[in-house]
């Protein structure tokens, strides 16, 4: 019998649009990619890494341990579940080839068997659609909370546009740009700063996840 596994889908990343240097002469980041704040003024083309965002904004990861914990308790219950199947079956096969049953018996033990593992199939299913929309309200959280804070972040900054970028080794949409461009670091102690103050005030965000 095959093995279920319930795994964490991997955090979707925010659709990026094209981006274009704003002028030739304009010097290009080098060496390490976390940034200081950027200098950029109103009007700016502006951008922020969302791996980098997503990897240290404390409210997707408190959210995303409160996920992880629930599937290992569902798989270790699905493993408890599949385990004990499989001891019947086995315990059955057995009796069946010393011809420790009767043909009446046998039957009736193979009918509930079939009706354990149909049980025991619909209650995978059911864990894993469960699992797939916990993830989803986790990401549906993190996404919502980002651009809840960026929306009232740009009221006072008044950028023309805010892009997201992503990856390390050829980051896309913004392969180059301005140091003075790259908001995440501002971006990160915003969000952590507004999450910090709302658990404070008891309104933790993981509940929503709970």
């Amino acid at each position: 019998m095959k093995k279920n596994i319930l795994l964490l889908s991997a955090i979707a990343i925010l659709a990026g649009l094209s981006f274009t240097s704003c002028n030739e002469n304009t010097p290009k980041p080098s060496g390490d990619p976390i940034l200081n704040d950027s200098t950029a003024v109103a009007g700016s083309i502006v951008f922020f890494n969302i791996d980098r965002v997503m990897a240290e904004y404390d409210m997707a990861n408190d959210l995303r341990a409160v996920v992880e914990t629930k599937v290992n308790s569902i798989q270790a219950e699905i493993t408890r579940r599949e385990n004990k199947l499989t001891r019947e079956l086995n315990d059955f096969n057995n009796k069946l080839e010393k011809g420790l049953l009767t043909q009446s018996v046998a039957q009736a033990q193979q009918q509930k068997l079939q009706q354990q593992q149909q049980s025991y199939q619909k209650y995978v299913v059911e864990k894993q659609k469960e699992m797939a929309e916990e993830q989803q309200v986790m990401l549906n959280n993190i996404m919502n909370a980002i651009n809840e804070y960026i929306q009232k972040y740009n009221e006072e900054k008044q950028f023309s546009l805010i892009l997201t970028t992503s990856g390390d080794l050829l980051t896309a949409p913004v392969v180059a740009g301005s140091a003075s461009l790259d908001i995440t670091e501002e971006i990160l102690k915003g969000l952590n700063d507004e999450y910090v103050r709302n658990k404070d005030k008891g309104g933790d965000a993981t509940a929503s996840a709970e």
